[in-house]
């Protein structure tokens, strides 16, 4: 059992939570000093982390679930644990339950508009998986998928919603839609000959990185307006820049002509960039 968790753990990812992770608590904390003036209590910050695991590790599964018969087909992610068949498609079923029941649960012991919009975000993790097979938008939805983390993470420790919380939601789409796009770019002649949408295999990959940049200027400037109107300091804008900067070197990394460093641009960068955000948000808030 463990071994079969293991390599399910190692399918998804799992490490990868703390792309979004940093942000979920951004989005708690940032959410009660604007609502409340106070910090997320022990027992919040611990059933949104619980509420994160759950949300992505269903979404993850289900992603490679859904995508099962494409990834068999392509080179590139043939070997994967389902179409390598070292886990079965009702073990995959099964931590999915399992991870739906973590966010079920987590959910009901924050707060009751946390329940109400579980079903949006249920549709969310479900949907998103199934959207490059009609439109090349597929990142900007995936980035939307992933920024309910802040949002979550905002609704988890207030149980309200304002304008600053959907800021901080713009950020994170584009930035996530900005990196898929790069990810992309190395399945731009499979998912073209195969019938699949994406940006890179739409518009060619020089057009897809360009428009990868545009993505993480909106994120940059959405980033930028959220610290003015939350009336962040120094500290903020100082991560806010470096993580602008951390992003003009991820897109000097990659181009239509050498994608070699693709894995650290889309892996490292970006873990490093999160992280970059809470550390200096949190900081300017403490201060």
């Amino acid at each position: 059992m463990f071994k079969k968790l293991a390599i399910i753990l190692e399918m998804i990812k799992f490490e990868h939570t703390l792309f979004a992770l940093p942000f979920a608590f951004l989005g708690a904390i940032l959410g009660n000093v604007v609502e409340e003036g106070t910090f997320p209590s022990l027992m919040e910050w611990v059933w949104i982390t619980l509420a994160m695991v759950g949300a992505r590790s269903a979404a993850m599964t289900l992603n490679r679930v859904i995508d099962a018969r494409i990834d068999q087909k392509n080179p590139r992610t043939a070997m994967r644990a389902i179409p390598a068949k070292l886990i079965s498609m009702k073990e995959a079923a099964l931590f999915i339950a399992g991870s739906f029941v973590l966010l079920f649960v987590s959910a009901y012991q924050l707060n009751i508009l946390s329940v109400w919009l579980l079903p949006l975000a249920v549709f969310f993790l479900v949907f998103y998986s199934y959207t490059k097979r009609f439109t090349y938008l597929c990142h900007v939805i995936l980035g939307g998928t992933i920024a309910l983390a802040p949002l979550g993470g905002w609704v988890g420790a207030t149980g309200t919603l304002s304008a600053e919380a959907f800021l901080l939601y713009a950020g994170v789409v584009f930035w996530t839609a900005g990196f898929d796009v790069i990810y992309a770019t190395q399945d731009a002649d499979y998912d073209r000959k195969h019938g699949l949408y994406s940006i890179p295999s739409y518009f060619g990959i020089p057009k897809a990185l360009v428009i990868a940049r545009i993505f993480h200027l909106i994120s940059f400037t959405a980033f930028l307006v959220l610290g003015a109107v939350s009336s962040f300091g120094w500290v903020y804008f100082a991560g806010v820049f470096l993580s602008g900067t951390i992003m003009v070197y991820e897109h000097s990394m990659v181009s239509a002509d050498d994608l070699s460093k693709l894995n650290l641009a889309f892996f490292t960068m970006n873990g490093i960039l999160s992280v970059v955000m809470f550390i200096f948000s949190l900081g300017d808030l403490l201060l």
